[in-house]
């Protein structure tokens, strides 16, 4: 039986799509571009990593806690590590990692701060669920405890059945996915644009016993339906990985909640203002979507400290502006 074109991808490297380096350069503030290449090129040996499993050991173990509290892999340990090395190869004067309980200064010379969390959705390691990578980037200044407005670049690393990778610099989202016979991320998308309407919600419908009425109310009028004042049926998807639900709504559209709730913990949020909620947030911005914490733009606030949590609503403009209807009334 003969395979067909599906299974024998030509290897003609005329008829690959651009790499994503040379999308990048020239974009941005000098130095910027450098640092996302540092990050995509240390994600692929994490790719690689999370591709085997638990066939050379159990990336699952845990290890103890991070300054968030939450249970820490032996992954997001390797991952933050490896991370560290490469942006210490970059003009980068400090990193805000969740894997760390206080900024980590790595070149005094340096003309950025970076953001990151190194394992996105880390709950999910070892089962084949997408997990993720995200970052930002910010000038140098006094303080790392910025308000969102001034970071200058955001992205992600989107680790699924394939990898991906989405980035701003400040001028739209650039997606590209790293293709395995060559080891180079390359474009996908040159500007990629979130609809402003959509029919497709993510969150925890677990907790919805646990939030606020307005919000309740929300979640409500979408399951009527049809029957219902939207007038339309919703469908939900949740893949439990913030990145996960990031890359599929700046492909397909849609709308991912994960707000505050009544929960010991969760009063403020659980997702992490700094390094989870800013860098998804320039980048909705970035695609012509909004992201909230449901009072406003997350951009416009300023983490407390450095592990700050917030809730978080992000992607399709016209159905945050429903949702901030409902909780406002």
């Amino acid at each position: 039986m003969t395979q067909g074109p599906l299974f024998t991808p030509t290897d003609d490297p005329e008829a690959r799509a651009p790499a994503l380096s040379d999308h990048l350069e020239g974009q941005g503030a000098p130095g910027l571009a450098e640092i996302v290449q540092a990050i995509a090129e240390a994600a692929r040996p994490i790719a690689l990593r999370l591709a085997l499993a638990g066939l050379p050991g159990d990336p699952a173990a845990k290890t103890g806690q991070n300054a968030s509290g939450d249970s820490q892999k032996a992954l997001d340990l390797a991952a933050h590590d490896h991370m560290i090395a490469a942006l210490a190869r970059t003009s980068v004067v400090r990193v805000v990692s969740e894997e760390a309980e206080a900024p980590i200064t790595l070149n005094e010379a340096g003309e950025w701060d970076v953001v990151i969390d190194p394992i996105d959705g880390s709950g999910s390691i070892g089962i084949g669920a997408p997990l993720g990578l995200l970052f930002g980037i910010f000038p140098k200044g006094e303080s790392v405890l910025r308000p969102g407005r001034e970071m200058a670049a955001a992205g992600y690393v989107s680790f699924g059945h394939s990898t991906d990778l989405g980035v701003s610099l400040g001028a739209g989202v650039s997606l590209a996915t790293l293709d395995p016979r060559d080891g180079v991320f390359r474009l996908t998308r040159s500007r990629a644009e979130v609809p402003p309407t959509t029919k497709m919600l993510a969150y925890n419908a677990s907790n919805e016993r646990h939030l606020a009425p307005g919000l309740r109310a929300y979640l409500d009028e979408a399951r009527a339906g049809v029957t219902g004042p939207r007038g339309g049926d919703t469908n939900m998807r949740w893949i439990a990985a913030a990145v996960g639900d990031l890359h599929r709504i700046l492909i397909q559209g849609g709308v991912f909640l994960y707000p505050a709730d009544a929960r010991p913990g969760y009063e403020r949020g659980h997702l992490r203002l700094l390094y989870e909620a800013f860098p998804i947030a320039f980048l909705m911005e970035q695609a012509g979507g909004a992201a909230s914490d449901g009072a406003g733009p997350i951009l416009d606030r300023s983490p407390a400290e450095i592990h700050d949590k917030t809730p978080l609503f992000f992607g399709a403009r016209d159905e945050l502006a429903r949702l901030h209807a409902h909780l406002t009334e």
